[in-house]
């Protein structure tokens, strides 16, 4: 955890505290490495899969998520993040990226593209919700979607995409939760059925439960309150009623998983949080994360970009949190570029060091110089501190000292010292 400070106020007696806001943290140079490592691995396993790069605004108008999340969900009647501009307009720092990138599919006439229109994203979202492990309310998600295509394989897609970057991201065992939700159609007559019962016990059950009994009566599979769980066990359940056309779908995606090689638990409770999910929906999880384990995840919101003004566009996609990953992953560092010391031997070769450190770089080294006033000394305790494999000593000539073997050998020219360097990174 930071440590709190108290400085001076510029306005007289007292002290302000300098601490970053409660749910939201300072993302110092080694973590950054470690999340680098992962946007890294992010771009290249999602490019191979044709997924491009995209980004949206960190705030939009409130209304995009009233309508694009659902006014019944926890996170538009209690997580958003919602203010005033000057204008009076309405605004929200993002909850969640899918809505957006829907607005953004309309707006920009993307369906008269080839389809599927394939995306990833990353960035920080906001939730106001309680601190804990894993969980801040200003955090980081990466975000894939495939707009414009029904096919199972597209789902099949998406969710070893999300397995793959789990994997390579070194979390360990997970366990991938799968369903299906229907179609709007389906669900309507299992909701009047889940309605029913649920009224028959609503007297053991929460009562936020009980409050959305008629907005998402879905939402009871995912209390925690223990009276509304013993209800859960006997409830109906989605799964037993799909339609025909709904379960070929999901038959198929497993299949195409099975062949994939890909274990997954078919889950009849799993609903997911936003309203706009139909059809499948899938959830990583990992044991190390202990109660709040959930990786990421998602699903197919077929209706969504025709629910904000665009033509009927089946889409498919998931989120996963930056934090829960690198936390599962634990402190395993990412590889990093070799690295090279440029020290002075004299206070009048800084120029020469200077342009030296450049000429490193441009190599692909990582350089440090010399620009803290220290003795030749100290400048080698500094060379060690920071694991350089080798130091360029600059004074009367240049000199490469192998930082490993201890080996120091002089270098006719800037040429010679980078073939010197580069036999130490050998």
């Amino acid at each position: 955890m930071p440590r709190t400070r108290s400085w001076p106020s510029s306005r007289g007696s007292g002290g302000v505290n300098l601490q970053a806001p409660r749910g939201t943290f300072d993302v110092l140079p080694a973590e950054a490495r470690r999340r680098l490592g992962l946007l890294r691995i992010t771009h290249e396993l999602l490019g191979r899969a044709g997924y491009e790069p995209f980004e949206t605004p960190v705030f939009e108008d409130t209304e995009l998520f009233a309508r694009g999340v659902g006014e019944s969900t926890d996170i538009v009647q209690k997580e958003m993040f919602t203010f005033e501009d000057k204008a009076g307009r309405s605004l929200t720092l993002r909850p969640e990226a899918t809505a957006a990138i829907c607005r953004a599919y309309v707006e920009h006439g993307m369906h008269k593209l080839a389809q599927p229109v394939k995306l990833w994203t990353w960035g920080p979202f906001f939730r106001h919700e309680a601190p804990q492990a894993g969980r801040f309310r200003q955090f980081t998600q990466i975000d894939a979607e495939a707009l414009g295509s029904d096919e199972p394989t597209v789902d099949a897609e998406v969710i070893l995409l999300l397995a793959d970057v789990l994997e390579r991201a070194g979390v360990g065992e997970t366990k991938l939760r799968l369903s299906s939700l229907g179609t709007p159609e389906t669900r309507a007559a299992y909701l009047d059925e889940l309605q029913a019962y649920l009224r028959e016990h609503e007297s053991e059950l929460s009562d936020d439960v009980r409050a959305r009994l008629d907005q998402n009566p879905l939402r009871a599979f995912d209390a925690d309150h223990a009276g509304t769980r013993a209800v859960m066990e006997g409830a109906p359940r989605l799964l037993d009623r799909l339609s025909s056309d709904d379960a070929e779908h999901l038959a198929a995606v497993r299949a195409l998983l099975d062949d994939a090689g890909m274990p997954y638990e078919v889950d009849t409770t799993l609903v997911r949080g936003l309203d706009y999910y139909t059809r499948t929906v899938f959830e990583f999880e990992s044991p190390r994360l202990g109660a709040q384990s959930a990786l990421g995840g998602g699903g197919r919101y077929d209706l969504l970009v025709e629910d904000l003004g665009g033509p009927p566009t089946p889409a498919i996609g998931w989120a996963a949190g930056v934090e829960r990953i690198l936390l599962a992953a634990g402190e395993a560092q990412p590889e990093e570029d070799a690295r090279v010391y440029v020290a002075l031997a004299k206070p009048d070769a800084a120029r020469e060091g200077f342009r030296l450190a450049r000429r490193l770089r441009e190599a692909g080294f990582r350089v440090e110089v010399e620009q803290a006033g220290r003795s030749l000394r100290g400048q080698l305790r500094q060379a060690d501190r920071i694991g350089a494999r080798s130091t360029v000593i600059v004074g009367d000539g240049i000199d490469v000292k192998d930082m490993q073997s201890g080996e120091q050998r002089r270098a006719a020219d800037a040429d010679e010292a980078l073939a010197l360097v580069r036999r130490a990174d050998a």
